[in-house]
């Protein structure tokens, strides 16, 4: 079974609507997303009903419970990203807020443990951003592999020794949709084998003029706008 992922979206139409037409593309037998759909950009409507139409599994992430009021986004955003989420509330319609509201914080399928940011503790949001960090999610992992999103940066760790001497488990990071971080301003997403477990990275290209314009115009921090063509 081939598997397409993405994730952290966040309500960048653009990108979304690009990364959907590639997907496309692969004939993947399910899409699934890992959270954030929302939060930075300017569309965030506009993306939950594509991610609720076109997916067939979906995560919550840590600004799409933020924006459902599930987590205090003073206590946990920085002033851009909880701006954002003011703005992400005051747009949402009653209807897409529950919708948020509904999604898991993990899913548990085909020997896979999918979270947005780690799977010791999915609803505490921390991150996966350094070797020492997967080496302590290791053991926290239901099955084989563990697909993540949150911290923007596509990548794969794997297990040194395995306790049960077994196959490696694997962490991998799929990388962002909306607003990608490791320097490269392509939306990324990833694809996966179920019978090889093989793990491809995609990057596309889009129309960020377009989508930094719409944040700029909605009245969001300049920065949001600026940083997607940085790719950080």
């Amino acid at each position: 079974m081939k598997l397409a992922l993405i994730s952290d979206i966040h309500s960048n139409l653009e990108a979304l609507t690009a990364a959907l037409e590639a997907v496309e593309r692969f004939k993947p037998d399910e899409l699934i997303c890992l959270g954030d759909i929302v939060g930075y950009g300017a569309d965030p409507g506009e993306c939950i009903e594509l991610v609720r139409n076109h997916t067939s599994r979906v995560i919550m992430g840590n600004h799409d419970a933020a924006v459902a009021n599930l987590l205090q986004p003073e206590n946990n955003f920085n002033d851009y990203a909880l701006t954002a989420i003011h703005w992400t509330r005051s747009v949402l319609s009653d209807d897409h807020r529950d919708y948020l509201k509904t999604l898991p914080l993990e899913i548990l399928f085909d020997d896979l443990h999918l979270v947005h940011g780690t799977p010791g503790n999915p609803g505490s949001f921390d991150y996966v951003l350094t070797t020492y960090d997967a080496e302590v999610q290791f053991t926290n992992i239901k099955g084989s592999n563990c697909f993540i999103g949150h911290t923007h940066r596509p990548g794969i760790y794997m297990e040194r020794d395995p306790v049960d001497k077994t196959q490696p488990k694997r962490i991998i990071n799929i990388g962002s949709v909306g607003q990608p971080r490791d320097g490269d301003p392509r939306l990324c997403f990833a694809l996966y084998e179920t019978k090889t477990e093989e793990v491809e990275f995609i990057r596309v290209e889009y129309d960020i003029e377009t989508a930094a314009t719409k944040i700029r115009t909605a009245g969001l921090p300049a920065l949001l706008a600026e940083r997607l063509g940085r790719g950080g």
